[in-house]
This record gives C-alpha cells, sequence and structure tokens, in this order.
C-alpha cells in the first residue's frame, strides 16, 4: 500500500505505522527535503532519491514530490528486543542480513529463521531487499511473525549486541573455525553476507569470531537462504542437546 503526499506521509509517521521506505523527487523544493530527512531520523525510515517518473508511475494523482511505502512489518527497537528476549528467561539468536538483496533470499532465511528459534531478524536501513508482498509470500508468513529490528548502522546495531553480552559472528567461507567449533548455546547473533559481496570488510572486522561451513568439494559458495539454514540447524540441535 502507498501513501502519496507530504501529510500522508507525516501523518501516518506521527501515529505510528511502519513505513517501508519514503520516495522524494530530486528536486522536490527544499523544505520537503528538509521534512523528509527529519522524518527520516526520527523515526528510522530510509529516503530514496528518485526522478519523478518514478513518482508519476505510482498513479496516485497529485503526489506533491513524495510518496511512502507502508510496510507489513512492524519494526521494533533492537535494545527493546533484547531485553525482551532476556526478560523472558531465552538466550538471544539474533541473525543479521548484510546486504542480502534477493527478496527470495530473504523470505527463505525468514522462515527458516522463524523455524529454528531465532528471536529477530536485524537488517540496515539502505542496502537490503524491500520486505515487500513477494518477501512475504516466499516467507509463508514469516515475517509477519518473527521480529524485525532495522537500524541505520550495523557497525552500531553490533556494538548495542556486543554490550548487552551478545558475541556477533561471522560466517565467512574463508575462516578456519568450522561451524562445528562454535558454541551456539550462549547468546549469538550470526551475520550473513549479500549474494555478491559477502559481509562487508569493516563489519566482519569487528566481529568476535568468523566460522565456515566445511565442505568435502571446492564448490565456490553456498547460496545464502541455504548456507543460513545449515547454521541455524546447527545452532537449533545445540540448543536441544543443552535442555
Amino acid at each position: 500500500m502507498l501513501l502519496a503526499g507530504r501529510t500522508a506521509i507525516l501523518q501516518a509517521l506521527e501515529e505510528g505505522r511502519s513505513l517501508d521506505r519514503i520516495f522524494l523527487q530530486k528536486n522536490a523544493p527544499a523544505q520537503l527535503q528538509g521534512e523528509m530527512r527529519k522524518a527520516s531520523e526520527k523515526f528510522g525510515v530510509p529516503v530514496n532519491y528518485v526522478p519523478v517518473e518514478k513518482l508519476n508511475g505510482f498513479n496516485l494523482g497529485d503526489h506533491g514530490g513524495c510518496v511512502a511505502l507502508i510496510s507489513r512489518v512492524l519494526y521494533q527497537d533492537l535494545q527493546e528486543v533484547i531485553s525482551w528476549v532476556v526478560e523472558k528467561g531465552e538466550t538471544p539468536l539474533f541473525l543479521i542480513l548484510d546486504g542480502v538483496t534477493d527478496i527470495r533470499n530473504i523470505g527463505g532465511i525468514a522462515r527458516t529463521a522463524w523455524s529454528m528459534g531465532v528471536q529477530a531478524l536485524i537488517i540496515p536501513d539502505k542496502g537490503v531487499g524491500a520486505l515487500n508482498e513477494d518477501a512475504m509470500l516466499t516467507s509463508a508468513g514469516a515475517l509477519e511473525q518473527i521480529t524485525v529490528c532495522r537500524v541505520n548502522s550495523l557497525m552500531k546495531a553490533v556494538d548495542e549486541l556486543r554490550l548487552n553480552g551478545i558475541r556477533v559472528l561471522a560466517s565467512e567461507m574463508e575462516a578456519a573455525t568450522t561451524i562445528f567449533d562454535i558454541d551456539f548455546k550462549e547468546p549469538v547473533a550470526i551475520v550473513m553476507g549479500g549474494e555478491e559481496r559477502g559481509i562487508h570488510p569493516a563489519l566482519r572486522k569487528i566481529c568476535d569470531e568468523q566460522f565456515r561451513i566445511p565442505m568435502p568439494t571446492s564448490f565456490e559458495s553456498l547460496n545464502v537462504s541455504v548456507a543460513t539454514g545449515m547454521i541455524l540447524y546447527e545452532a537449533m540441535k545445540q540448543r536441544l542437546q543443552n535442555n
């Protein structure tokens, strides 16, 4: 669902509605750009600067230079989610998606994560596939069940997780440590990289540990959704054996 115009967008944000992103005309008036940037920072909604042809293509009539996409996902604050999980007496198991853009992969990952006991997905506000209708369908409804935290910086999110005693682990095919050497029974957040470039080097560098999925062949890499499923199954197995 789409919203057109400054008033409708700002009103929706003030009412607590979750927006996936705001499309703002590139040459919009300075006042409108300032208002949208301020709203973006306050409510954590990414802004995409687009040509007017993009906005006209939505066929919404008078859009006034801005259109917003209403999200079916209610994004949660990361610290609040951490506290909620701990207060329930659960051991945090979070999943961080860095640069995963294929919505079919995102949907598949969400489906597996929800099934394997992951309490929250953590995604950046930019550089990730939109959680749109196709992603919802691929996830078989999991994206409407699992908690999703959208952050403006994965680097800051890692710092926040570590301050809360949660180790951050990076899936990296060149790592020396294998998945079987990792203790998934402790509080952990697992970082999965995008389909093309993997985890960004700066983010990978600040993770507590890197691990790989051992394979008997020298095949280049696994699909990110498949790899995520393999890792989360190992995490679930360890946690079930610990009970």
